[in-house]
């Protein structure tokens, strides 16, 4: 019960927190299941609870999106985030690095842990960075930020800094930005979810289902819900410069853990 208290406490700040932290739900909530589950079902059950949020964020925000954007951004995205979800499940098959005895247990450092602390980190970075409020890219790199957003997504779950900086010279009002960008994030989970799926999460099934997983995405889609909606409502849209620091010293924490193989 433990993990259950502690990811719906998460989800519920993390989704509000998106509102004016500077960091999204995949972000913060991805280190916390990999606390209890493997990197690759963590990312996996972690792009179940963000395609749910993003879906409710749909129902209120998707009838402003611009349809044209959302086609060259979403549709790149979705087939690069095939690769990088195929490639993190590659990654999951190769061997140890090295391992080593601490506290009376084996530690691994693997290449998905590896690879994962170091976007963890550089993703962390990037959100932290102020400069990151005014980075944008030209129109005609759309499709360009759609696959790299994409990529990215389907192999870490990173993909909403990149989404962002992409899409804010799209010239399109606030309403319109934001529908686009969360129609956009549901394609992309759909396509990565559908590899997750098919490939370690279905293998996996039966000793997720034992180990409570699915209730906890479920309870977890919920907390999500009810942080989005606070967070819309009563939170100003706005960026907490010490917030930001915390959260992403605390990141860069359990990135060096992970990366050690202590998580």
């Amino acid at each position: 019960m433990l993990e259950y208290l502690i990811i719906c406490l998460v989800a519920v700040a993390v989704a509000g927190l998106t509102f004016f932290s500077g960091f999204g739900l995949g972000t913060l909530l991805m280190p916390v299941f990999a606390l209890f589950f493997p990197v690759k079902i963590a990312i996996a059950a972690t792009a179940a609870i963000h395609l749910a949020n993003n879906i409710f964020k749909v129902l209120l925000t998707g009838r402003h999106a611009n349809l044209k954007i959302v086609l060259l951004f979403a549709l790149p995205g979705a087939a690069a985030a095939i690769f990088g979800a195929m490639l993190l499940n590659w990654f999951t098959s190769l061997p140890p690095l090295a391992s080593y005895p601490l506290w009376g247990r084996t530690h691994l450092i693997t290449v998905e842990k590896s690879v994962i602390a170091a976007l963890i980190m550089v993703f962390a970075a990037i959100e932290l960075n102020p400069s990151r409020k005014h980075l944008s890219f030209d129109l005609k790199f759309i499709p360009l930020g759609g696959l790299l957003s994409g990529f990215f997504g389907g192999l870490s779950g990173h993909q909403g800094a990149l989404r962002t900086a992409f899409l804010l010279r799209a010239g399109l009002d606030k309403n319109a930005l934001i529908g686009t960008m969360v129609i956009s994030a549901v394609v992309v989970d759909l396509a990565r979810l559908a590899v997750y799926g098919a490939t370690f999460f279905r293998q996996d099934l039966p000793a997720l289902q034992e180990q409570g997983l699915l209730g906890l995405i479920a309870a977890g889609s919920l907390a999500a819900f009810t942080g989005s909606f606070a967070g819309a409502r009563l939170l100003k849209k706005m960026t907490l410069a010490g917030l930001q620091k915390m959260i992403a010293v605390m990141l860069f924490l359990l990135a060096l853990a992970l990366g050690c193989g202590m998580v």
